[in-house]
């Protein structure tokens, strides 16, 4: 699908990353450890949604913004990966996160950078590119987090944007960002428990309420379809009163990241080649659980999907029929 047809599919990140990812054999305070040979990937929520349509064979134009000698190698890391791309450019360099992996028990590190200030006049230039690129029935996915110095409601100001131009915007973040996002509206939110229970204003959801409490936001706020996202148990999918329970494969976990972004694009993508919501689901979480298979920051493989999403389809019955476990 090529991203000039009428549902193209845009992704936005206003975080954008260079993810590196190395091992090393133990990890212990106050002592130099040797790594192995560190790998560069581009990442940030929207970026990884757009390497995945890639891999899986779809086309996407892929937004963000990015400076520094860092935002040169994101730019170049994309190019070389030939994924459309649009920069928007600002004067803070593009962060650099870590992930380090101990081979002695397989634990993996995380550590995050916040990423650069954003200035205004640059934050209120994304916006304004992004109405220019917009179009009736494209397919906006917004995901990851806000750099420092931009508004907590700009996924908000997006939304708006979205409306006017009548297109599916479908938001992937968290915290305060993703309430306001998602009080002004949105086409999908893919929440996982955590972010459901802050959306829903409480503390937690029991398993025992969560199908209740995910109808009763649907019911009251201006969103059309809720994927709940549960981690290897699958996902929970809420439209129009109706509830599916899509059950994940086990697989041999090797990294969690970018799995969430993988489930993102797999439903994305589902959505732009007019699937079914039933259809969409089962590919997201054929994604997502793909990309746990793979190491570092690396992201989901599309051999592994087509395994995964022909495992769902030929126990969709089962997972109509799948419950949460109550612990």
């Amino acid at each position: 699908m090529n991203y000039n047809t009428m549902n193209k599919i845009i992704t936005l990140t206003v975080n954008p990353a260079i993810d590196k990812s190395t091992s090393v054999d133990g990890i212990r305070p106050n002592s130099k450890l040797r790594c192995n040979i560190p790998v560069y990937e581009p990442g940030g929520g929207g970026i990884n949604v757009s390497r995945v349509i890639q891999e899986l064979g779809g086309t996407s134009l892929c937004m963000y913004m990015a400076g520094g000698p860092t935002g040169t190698h994101l730019q170049n890391q994309l190019t070389a990966l030939n994924i459309v791309q649009q920069v928007i450019p600002i004067s803070g360099w593009v962060r650099e996160n870590l992930a380090v992996t101990d081979t002695k028990n397989n634990e993996q590190y995380r550590f995050g950078m916040p990423g650069p200030i954003v200035e205004e006049s640059e934050w209120k230039s994304a916006l304004m590119q992004l109405d220019t690129v917009l179009s009736e029935n494209d397919f906006l996915v917004v995901s990851g987090s806000l750099c420092p110095g931009m508004p907590v409601d700009f996924f908000a100001k997006v939304s708006k944007i979205a409306k006017k131009n009548k297109a599916k915007y479908i938001l992937d973040t968290s915290g305060e960002a993703l309430i306001k996002g998602a009080n002004e509206g949105v086409y999908l939110l893919k929440p996982n428990l955590g972010e459901l229970a802050t959306l829903c204003g409480i503390n937690e959801i029991s398993y025992v309420e969560l199908e209740s409490v995910a109808k009763n936001f649907l019911k009251n706020n201006p969103c059309e379809i809720l994927v709940i996202s549960m981690g290897p148990q699958g996902a929970m999918i809420v439209s129009n009163n109706e509830v599916n329970y899509i059950k994940a494969p086990i697989v041999f976990q090797k990294s969690t990241i970018g799995a969430g972004d993988s489930m993102v694009a797999g439903m994305v993508l589902a959505l732009a080649q007019e699937k079914s919501i039933s259809d969409m689901a089962s590919y997201g979480v054929a994604c997502g659980t793909a990309a746990t298979m793979t190491e570092g920051t690396q992201l989901c493989k599309k051999k592994d999907v087509d395994k995964l999403n022909k495992w769902i389809i030929e126990n969709s019955e089962t997972s109509r029929k799948f419950k949460i476990n109550k612990y």
